[in-house]
């Protein structure tokens, strides 16, 4: 046995037990328009919201959004990528994708975040890997606030799971602010009902 295999070993044997989550008040306020607010806070977070024109498609929402990208690897059905994600075998494989197109579980309206978990990217890295990213996000999934999320633990049973608001950035160079410093350059909400 390997000493990465004994540590490994040693971990698993020795994780405490488990405890149940403790509960939080949802300090609950009125929203009057959710899907306004949630679009004010998530552009305000660096993240973009595009609806479907009346008379288009989301393929062509999406090709006109990003004219320029030459792979789009899509885990939903909506849409037809050109890197099929179910023949992924290894995270490095989606290194070239230019755009990644996923469906979120739901929204949140306070933060402008998506909640997104394995099960949706189908292979992780595609939300960190992928130049941009696009979420489709059905209206009726919003939540109000992160105390109300936090309630839905249901959602949370999955091996990865990540609350994402906009691109990432960073500012800790002169104090100027970067996007899609340390992964995706720009995440787009575009609202799809289920």
């Amino acid at each position: 046995m390997s000493s990465r295999d004994e540590i490994i070993a040693r971990v698993r044997k020795n994780q405490p037990a488990g405890q149940p989550l403790p509960s939080l008040p949802t300090f609950d306020r009125e929203i009057k328009a959710p899907l306004a607010t949630f679009k004010t806070n998530l552009v305000r977070m660096g993240g973009k919201f595009v609806e479907i024109p009346a008379s288009g498609s989301l393929a062509e929402t999406i090709h006109g959004l990003f004219p320029t990208a030459k792979v789009f690897c899509s885990a939903v059905p909506e849409f037809a990528g050109n890197r099929p994600i179910e023949q992924v075998r290894a995270p490095a494989e989606l290194h070239d994708v230019d755009i990644g197109i996923v469906r979120a579980v739901y929204g949140v309206v306070e933060t402008g975040s998506v909640w997104l978990t394995g099960r949706e990217f189908r292979v992780d890295a595609l939300g960190f890997l992928a130049q941009h990213l696009v979420v489709l996000l059905d209206p009726a999934r919003l939540v109000p606030t992160m105390h109300h999320a936090y309630r839905r633990q249901a959602d949370f049973d999955a091996p990865y799971g990540v609350f994402m608001t906009g691109p990432t950035a960073t500012a800790d160079i002169e104090g100027v602010l970067i996007q899609g410093a340390q992964g995706i350059r720009s995440l787009t909400v575009i609202p799809v009902p289920v």
